[in-house]
């Protein structure tokens, strides 16, 4: 049935691929320049495509004729603009008219539910089952959500200049992870 050991394992898995706490700047940089943030579609939008993912996912790219390799790298290609405009103070994610997309793109993706998360997924689903996989992705999604819900409250905390401070480090962090994805899959 459910292995406690397994679901564990999933979880904490899953937490360090996702990284919802490296995130906080990332999410506070797209947050400032879009708007505010809608903790309940984001963590929807992730849940479905990790659950989605869990259950389909290798068999939805090989019908689509899409090699995860090619998956990989558009994520990259998402996550260096990101970088870019972390680092240089560029705005390439901004609302678009008057509806905001909630930050499903690029906070549910491809920070979130990215190419690693959702390659990941697809690795564990060979060893775990799905009943532990699904309850290892909901503990996180829950654990993404009371975040997303506490981003105010940190960006309080940690001030403007910690914030800048950070946005540039993890900035270079994530054009790094950018430039290793694209390279590890070309």
């Amino acid at each position: 049935m459910f292995s406690i050991q397994n679901i564990l394992t999933i979880t904490l898995t899953l937490f360090l691929v996702i990284d919802i706490l490296g995130s906080v700047p990332v999410i506070i940089s797209v947050k400032r320049n879009t708007g505010a943030l809608n903790p309940l579609m984001i963590v929807s939008f992730s849940g479905l495509l990790m659950i989605a993912f869990s259950l389909i996912g290798s068999s939805l790219l090989e019908l689509l004729g899409i090699q995860v390799k090619s998956f990989a790298i558009a994520g990259a290609v998402v996550l260096l603009l990101l970088a870019l405009e972390m680092i240089l103070g560029a705005t390439i994610f901004k609302s678009e008219g008057e509806e905001k997309s909630g930050n499903i793109v690029p906070i549910a993706f491809p920070i979130l539910a990215g190419v690693g998360t959702l390659t990941t997924i697809i690795s564990l689903r060979t060893t775990f089952t799905i009943a532990d996989l699904l309850i290892g992705i909901l503990i996180n999604l829950l654990v993404i959500y009371v975040v997303l819900r506490s981003m105010d409250w940190l960006e309080r905390k940690l001030g403007n200049q910690t914030l800048t401070v950070m946005k540039k480090f993890f900035g270079i962090i994530l054009l790094a992870l950018a430039v290793q994805m694209f390279m590890n899959n070309l």
